[in-house]
Order: structure tokens, then sequence, then C-alpha cells
């Protein structure tokens, strides 16, 4: 009998043909419906039908395909869930012409789109079938608006202080046409397929309202990968997020969200991202010896233990000294300068994705971090950490921050809303 928490999707049409062993094919409801089942076998007899390239070794259903994130709740989805294997971030401007009528619409139709997919349930419109195999595998998809949309919408009285662009920092080389945009949207899950999915048919959905503007892809561990769970590692191969606020803390929300009696009201629940392409210039760090690269960071390469002893969640004891009298964890090291209680106690929610965009000319790769972060406030949150860090942050040789934007995400859309709708026709 199915599982009744697993969403069910589209009967196939046709029964599927049996293959060489007798067994049937399985079907996407047939695959969701018995998510958690023992014994279920993927594949097909690849051969009978002249595929040149094997099947995947047979495996049971498991979680990561199962697992479901909800669309209507009380903050967007794609915040506080834990990191996905798979990311899409793309911005689009407004076509001209467009405007607060035809940004409506559009919000209307992504979040009607995005509801469905979530579910595991085929795009409303046109669905390509590219996910057909697939479970929901933890998709989420989330909606921001950058400072220029409330002037194309004729909102300006709407948009949030909050909201006013970022300080230039000394680190930026960054490129116009891959920063900023009227409407953010961030894609993640579980499975790359069921990602790309989410990416195509939101695509096709804004029409002719809607051009994009800029797009990026980037992964992480997939779930499962590590013999027990732990912090994810980033493309310098150092454990990042140890100190990220968590949901169980007690002034989470109000580091993280907006009040519900805040202002502008449509924000009620909802938070800021800022959003930075950073590359890594790996060739460079990778030269470093072991000892030099932990002390850039401040940490272990090995554990994330921080140098003054301890292991991962050990605090760091900034006074700590060797021998000769040195810091352990030197003054210029990144998680010394990033500390919290360093600056103000500024907090935000660092949720990445890698990248990896190929090789230059030269073999230089074009890798590094989708830096996100969320948070209340990006004045009191991002901008003086990072200011902090332009002052003398030892990784800031081995980064290059080439795109920005800041976006205003609004609380989760309730049942029978679309994200935006209290901003949008309020």
């Amino acid at each position: 009998m199915p599982d009744p928490s697993v969403p069910q999707t589209r009967q196939a049409p046709d029964t599927p043909a049996p293959d060489q062993s007798g067994a049937r094919g399985v079907s996407r409801r047939t695959l969701l419906g018995t998510a958690g089942a023992t014994g279920l076998v993927l594949g097909a007899a690849g051969a009978s039908v002249g595929y040149a390239a094997a099947p995947a070794p047979a495996a049971p259903l498991t979680s990561l395909g199962a697992d479901r994130a909800m669309f209507h709740v009380k903050h967007q989805p794609g915040i506080t869930e834990g990191l996905q294997a798979r990311g899409h971030l793309i911005a689009f401007d407004l076509a001209p012409g467009a405007g607060r009528k035809e940004a409506a619409a559009l919000l209307r139709r992504w979040s009607t789109t995005a509801e469905r997919l979530m579910a595991g349930e085929p795009a409303p419109h046109d669905d390509t079938d590219v996910a057909r195999d697939s479970g929901p595998a933890s998709l989420t998809v989330t909606f921001g608006f950058g400072h220029s949309f409330f002037a194309r919408t004729g909102l300006e009285k709407q948009r949030p202080a909050a909201l006013d662009p970022l300080p230039a920092f000394s680190s930026d080389q960054l490129d116009k046409a891959r920063s900023d945009g009227d409407l953010w949207v961030q894609i993640g899950a579980n499975d790359s397929l069921v990602a790309f999915h989410a990416l195509r048919a939101l695509q096709k959905e804004a029409g002719g309202a809607a051009r994009i503007r800029w797009q990026m892809n980037g992964f992480n561990r997939s779930p499962g990968a590590t013999a027990h769970p732990m912090t994810a590692r980033n493309l310098m191969g150092q454990i990042d997020g140890t100190r990220n606020p968590k949901p169980a803390e007690p002034d989470f929300d109000e580091r993280i969200f907006v009040p519900a009696s805040g202002e502008p009201a449509w924000m009620a629940n909802g938070s800021y991202a800022v959003v930075r392409r950073i590359r890594m210039l790996l060739d460079d760090w990778e030269k470093l010896s072991l000892k030099a690269q932990e002390a850039v960071i401040g940490r272990r390469k090995s554990d994330g233990a921080p140098l003054s002893g301890g292991d991962e969640t050990t605090p760091m004891d900034l006074e700590k000294t060797d021998a000769q009298g040195a810091y352990l964890v030197p003054v210029n090291a990144h998680a010394r300068i990033t500390r919290p209680d360093r600056n103000g106690g500024a907090a935000m929610l660092r949720r990445p994705f890698s990248f990896h965009d190929g090789f230059d000319a030269d073999g230089t790769p074009d890798a590094g971090l989708l830096f996100i972060c969320w948070q209340a406030d990006p004045l009191r949150g991002f901008v003086p950490v990072q200011r902090k860090l332009d002052r003398g942050d030892a990784l800031s040789t081995y980064l290059r921050h080439e795109s920005s934007g800041l976006f205003a995400v609004p609380g989760g859309a309730a049942k029978g809303e679309y994200v935006g709708q209290r901003l949008l026709e309020g």
C-alpha cells in the first residue's frame, strides 16, 4: 500500500512492458508510491532496446528521491533546509513594457509550478518528462526581488531600506552583467535531473514577461556520500559552515528572518539573500603547505577543529599562544575575523553551492563558491563582516568576488496564495 506521506503523481498512460526477467518497468507514480520498500529494483533491460550504455546498478529507492520539502510554509523553502547536492541560481529582468500586472501573473505561474514540482508532480504546462522517473528529491524553489524590481513595477514606496545597494568592497571585481536583477530564483535538489527540470520549467513559464539576466550552476556533496553526517567541504578542501546559526538557537529567527510585525509588512517572515560568485584561486591555494593553509583559515583541514585545540565544535580560544608567545589562531585568520563576537554580533546563515565552469585557456580552473547568505538585515549581517574581511583577511589573497546581488525574499505563501502576493496586490 502506498505511503500516504509521499506525494502521488500522474498515472503513466501505458502499462510498462516487461523486461527480460519478466519484471515490469517502474512508472514515476509507482516509484513514489513505494518509497522505502526494500528490494525495489531500478533500471531497465538496456541491451534489449539497443542502448550501448549499461543501466546503473540496481538499488532500492531511498529517501534521497522520496524526501519532499513543502511549498506553503512560514518561510520560503530553500533557506533552512540542509545543503542540496545540486543548485541553479537564475536572475531575470522584466521585459520592456512589463510592469506590476505582468509581474503578478508571472509570480502566480511560478508559484503554481514550484508547488507542483516540489510535490513530485509534472509541470502544469508542457512538461518535458525530464524528471518523470524521479521522486521530489528534496526540491526547493525560492523567489526574491531585486532593488530594480520596485521601480519597474511602480512600487518604490514598498521597497525596503534593507535592500539599498551593497557598498563597494576592495576585493570586488564585479561583472555587472552577472550581478543584480529584477527577480531572483534559487533552485536546489538532491538529484541533478530534478533540479534541471525545475530550472527549465520556470524559465519557460517566464514567457514574454521576463528575460534571463544571468544563470549559475552549483553543487555540493551528495547526502549519504560520507560514513556519517558532517559539515560540507568547499573546493579548497576546507570544512565550511561550522559556525552557521542553527534553527534550535533561541535567537535564530531574530537574526535570520524579518519579524511578523516588521516593515514593510509584505516582508513579514521573509529574509534577505546576498548572492556572490566568489572565484577561488585554486592554483595559488594549492601551492601552500598544509600548515600554511590551516593558518589562513584558523582551523585544521582534516576535521575543522580550531588551531587552539579541541574538535570542530570546540569554541575557538583566540588568546591561546604557543611557546614563543604567538597566537595559535593568527590575527588575520579567516575564522578569527568572521566570528560574530568580533563583528558586533553580526550573523548570517550561509547556504552556498560550489561551482566549476571549466578552465581558462592557460588551464586555470574557473571554480569557487556561489556564496548565498541569509539574514534579517544585510546592513547588520553581511556588510559589517565583509568590511572587516576587506581590512585584512588572510583568505582574501586566494579569492576574487566576480558578481554580486542582494534580494528581498518574502515569507512563504499561504495556501491559495502566490509568493509576493502581499506586495503585488497589497
